[in-house]
């Protein structure tokens, strides 16, 4: 037998087994799996900082609470944040206590695994107890917001401060 026969028999049989192949997937009996896309975000420790948004505090907050929803949506729940309030972001926690709505924002913000972290040099300074503050625990507390902050951020966590 020659090597041209040899090769056209070869050929034959490919184009035999690509036209099975082909008929398979006409008719969805394929053993083949679309390939899987990878998330866009992978997982995420973030800490933000609050410290407050002259001159409108409320509104500041307003939009700093939908940042963290978003990020959260975006992300698929694949992150984790903790938000450090100090100086004019512990109003929050003031304001909330008598907002409804606010308060209901921070607390879908908790179930959802956000830890708001509360400057105790702030509570010291506005003579205030953790009680003052809406939701806050003794677990919230932490000895210093910027200092927090620097050590999150050796932890691995990103900084954000919209």
């Amino acid at each position: 037998m020659s090597s041209l026969n040899r090769f056209g028999r070869i050929a034959a049989g490919l184009l035999a087994l690509a036209s099975m192949e082909q008929v398979a997937i006409a008719h969805g009996k394929t053993a083949r799996k679309a390939p899987v896309a990878k998330p866009y975000y992978t997982f995420q420790r973030v800490v933000y900082q609050n410290n407050g948004g002259w001159p409108d505090d409320k509104a500041y907050f307003n939009r700093l609470l939908r940042n963290i929803g978003a990020h959260i949506a975006a992300t698929d729940g694949k992150v984790e944040i903790r938000v450090v309030n100090f100086a004019s972001g512990i109003n929050l926690f003031l304001i909330a206590k008598q907002d409804a709505e606010l308060a209901k924002v921070v607390d879908d913000l908790r179930a959802k695994g956000v830890r708001f972290l509360i400057c105790k040099n702030t509570i010291e300074r506005m003579k205030l107890a953790p009680t003052d503050l809406y939701g806050v625990q003794d677990a919230d507390i932490v000895p210093s917001g910027v200092a927090e902050i620097a050590r999150l951020q050796g932890m691995g966590y990103v900084y954000l401060h919209p």
